[in-house]
């Protein structure tokens, strides 16, 4: 007999949205929660503390993309034009993917620790290369957002 004793998934509720900037968008918690799949182990602490860094990190990277826009007078992302998709600026879009593939690369490089048996280390190097990818949507989605190539080649 197997028994799993995870604890309940937060509810919307449970989990307030995160203030962004007033620039780029607010991060709803429970969406990304959602979005990410992530079950009751990652409380709601965690996730909010992984959540303000992995914002911190994309606005820092967006930094100048953000000035110029302003400068354009455009109040907030949803203000820049773009195209729509499922009635959502794509940039909005690209945006959230970039922050909350982050946040999952945060939380799987902090939950590693769990198990230190011969399996847990089998677990943890699989854990490293979904880190890798989730790091790597993160660079993809930001490459995307600002329209440039996602890969540079350079001859030796």
């Amino acid at each position: 007999m197997n028994f799993l004793g995870n604890p309940p998934t937060p509810t919307a509720a449970d989990e307030a949205t995160l203030a962004n900037d007033g620039w780029f968008p607010d991060i709803d918690l429970s969406m990304l929660r959602a979005t990410a799949r992530l079950d009751g182990t990652v409380t709601p602490d965690r996730l909010r503390h992984s959540a303000v860094q992995g914002v911190l990190s994309v606005n820092r990277e967006l930094g100048r993309y953000k000035d110029a826009q302003r400068a354009q007078g455009r109040e907030k992302l949803d203000d820049v034009p773009a195209p729509q998709v499922d009635g959502k600026s794509a940039q909005v879009v690209l945006y959230l993917r970039a922050v909350y593939c982050s946040v999952q690369a945060d939380l799987v490089e902090r939950y590693r620790d769990y198990d230190t048996t011969g399996a847990g280390d089998k677990a943890a190097d699989k854990l490293e290369l979904r880190a890798d990818d989730l790091r790597r949507d993160v660079r993809w989605a930001i490459s995307d957002f600002l329209g440039i190539r996602r890969t540079t080649v350079e001859l030796i």
